[in-house]
């Protein structure tokens, strides 16, 4: 299992990024797949999941709104497009496969991840 994350860099206050995360070495297209990050300092923090064909969708509260989380099975890549950024957005992103049956228990964990991409929000 190989994740490549991609798209961090600096970016200010209330702008936006688009994360992508190249997966291969496994069925992408049978996988759920997450989003986790890690601000400075601070522990894991799940982000947000999306099933193997997108029909199923959640969010950490506090990126409802503002990130929307999307697949695309055909080039094996997931994506995060992260809208009014704010500083406490500043972190390292990660890519996982959850634990459990083709990533279904997102809920206890992630089993694969990727190195992570840094997002700094600041002016």
């Amino acid at each position: 299992v190989q994740l490549v994350e991609s798209g961090g860099g600096l970016v200010q206050p209330g702008g936006s990024l688009r994360l992508s995360c190249a997966a291969s070495g496994f069925a992408f297209d049978d996988y759920g797949m997450s989003w986790v990050r890690q601000a400075p300092g601070y522990g894991l923090e799940w982000v947000s999941v999306i099933n193997w064909n997108g029909g199923t969708i959640y969010y950490a509260e506090s990126m409802k709104g503002r990130f929307t989380i999307s697949r695309d099975n055909a080039k094996n890549t997931l994506y995060l497009q992260m809208n009014s950024l704010k500083s406490e957005d500043t972190a390292v992103y990660y890519c996982a496969v959850p634990i459990g049956l083709l990533g279904s228990e997102w809920y206890r964990g992630m089993e694969y991840w990727g190195k992570g991409t840094l997002v700094t929000v600041s002016s």
